[in-house]
């Protein structure tokens, strides 16, 4: 890979990117990761009977709000309107996991992956808190961009 780090200036020091030559596209970016963690756990999420309620419910709406708030968080992030945030969740029974898969969405001058990808993780976060009491051992992990469309560069898929 030859591709230069966009966040740094000509004498190493760290900037926001500058966008306002670029056009704006719809974007759209899709990122997934999982959680992992004993079989009694999952059996607590799928069957609604954890403590602390709906975890993939409350999973879902924390998710939406850490995709809306992702320049709060990451410093050289532009803020973006977003205009569509999808959150999905599948049981993974034989692996004991939760897959969370985000699909972020903009009409704007910059791409979405990190809106998706931090949606992603707090979405994971969320189950974490929710079922710690049960199984701290959970593991997350494998969170990346599956797909992103729009901007200069095109489109991108994941193999």
């Amino acid at each position: 890979m030859t591709a230069e780090l966009t966040h740094f200036d000509a004498q190493g020091q760290a900037h926001m990117v500058d966008v306002a030559g670029k056009a704006e596209t719809h974007r759209i970016a899709r990122a997934a990761g999982r959680i992992t963690m004993q079989p009694a756990t999952l059996a607590l999420i799928t069957s609604g009977s954890a403590k602390k309620g709906d975890v993939l419910g409350i999973a879902r709406i924390a998710a939406i709000q850490a995709a809306k708030r992702t320049s709060d968080l990451i410093p050289l992030c532009h803020p973006l309107p977003l205009t569509r945030v999808t959150v999905e969740f599948a049981i993974d029974e034989p692996a004991n996991a939760v897959i969370c898969t985000v699909q972020a969405e903009t009409l704007g001058r910059t791409g979405v992956e990190m809106e998706a990808l931090t949606a992603v993780q707090i979405g994971l976060l969320t189950i974490y808190d929710m079922c710690k009491a049960a199984d701290r051992g959970m593991v997350m992990g494998q969170i990346r961009v599956l797909e992103k469309h729009g901007g200069k560069s095109g489109d991108w898929s994941a193999v």
